[in-house]
């Protein structure tokens, strides 16, 4: 017998948000759902605001799918082999990242944050930086972390 009291739907006030997760500069993520705020296992879900005009360098997921949708600002995405391909987003609209696509996040405005609400198909950060020359230059922004290591070696 199920205790759907206590195992049941839970609600994570958005003042409770866990910023214990993975930074990037240039961007402030934080956790709502993961395996240790809700016990999920095949799902991250939490925020992201992107200071203006900041750009992540080149990089995929591995095997995980992404969903970004945005609350508020204008997103532009890279994606392809050079970053070739481009696509803008506003609130309202939502971003699906599939499997190992080469991409790069941009908020567009040089003067208003973009907030987004981030899914991805697993718990797991991963993220694998590529070593491409975007078009749009980051500011030094890879990904990293206690798992993801500086492409400078640091």
């Amino acid at each position: 017998m199920n205790d759907w009291k206590t195992n049941g739907v839970q609600v994570i006030p958005g003042g409770s948000l866990d910023p214990n997760t993975p930074q990037t500069p240039g961007m402030e993520r934080a956790a709502a759902i993961n395996f240790a705020r809700a016990g999920a296992k095949k799902i991250w879900a939490g925020t992201v605001v992107i200071r203006p005009n900041a750009k992540t360098g080149a990089h995929h997921h591995g095997a995980l799918e992404s969903v970004i949708y945005i609350v508020k600002g204008q997103a532009r995405m890279r994606w392809g082999e050079r970053l070739e391909y481009v696509a803008e987003a506003g609130p309202g609209d939502f971003i699906f990242v599939p499997p190992y696509v080469p991409h790069q996040e941009i908020n567009a405005s040089t003067g208003e944050p973009l907030e987004c609400v981030l899914v991805r198909s697993d718990n797991e950060a991963v993220v694998v930086n590529l070593d491409l020359d975007p078009v749009e230059k980051p500011e030094n922004v890879a990904w990293v972390d206690p798992i993801h290591r500086s492409p400078e070696g640091g």
